[in-house]
């Protein structure tokens, strides 16, 4: 990635910036999309206290439209398509998947770790989704599909593990 990382001024330049680099967690010099993903957990807290499980799930659906477009507006004036501090598509798809494991500190740990290494790997058809969508539905895409792979594999491990 060739573009220099956002500032603090860039963070609060725009709601949307700042909503798009997870409140500031995008701006972290080293791995921006794990701070990223930790911004969801206080997030799902925050909405299972607030809602029950439609509510919750209609809040994530209604925040992944929000991501869409601060998503696109954040990327257009970085310059980068799908820059490494957007993070609001780590922030939703983990919210996708804490939605499933509840609210036991293990699995979250197993889930986090699990979300993670399928965002970084992109095993397929993630890599294509990411390399073919250059736009605020592409950022967000990509990772929904690694929430997946951690949806599953969460089921598995259940299974195994009994």
């Amino acid at each position: 990635m060739s573009s220099p990382a956002p500032s603090l001024r860039f963070l609060l330049s725009h709601p949307a910036h700042f909503l798009a680099l997870g409140f500031g967690s995008g701006l972290a010099p080293v791995a921006p999309g794990t701070f990223g993903t930790l911004v969801a957990i206080p997030l799902a807290i925050a909405l299972r206290g607030r809602f029950d499980d439609l509510g919750y799930a209609l809040a994530v659906a209604f925040l992944f439209v929000v991501g869409i477009a601060v998503s696109q507006i954040t990327a257009r004036d970085l310059g980068v398509a799908d820059h490494g501090s957007i993070v609001w598509d780590e922030v939703v798809a983990f919210l996708v998947v804490l939605f499933f494991v509840g609210d036991d500190w293990r699995w979250i740990a197993v889930a986090f770790a699990l979300f993670r290494f399928f965002d970084i790997v992109k095993p397929p058809p993630i890599r294509a989704v990411d390399a073919r969508l250059e736009n605020g539905f592409g950022v967000m895409a990509d990772d929904l599909l690694a929430a997946g792979y951690t949806l599953v594999s969460l089921a598995v491990l259940r299974r195994v593990l009994g």
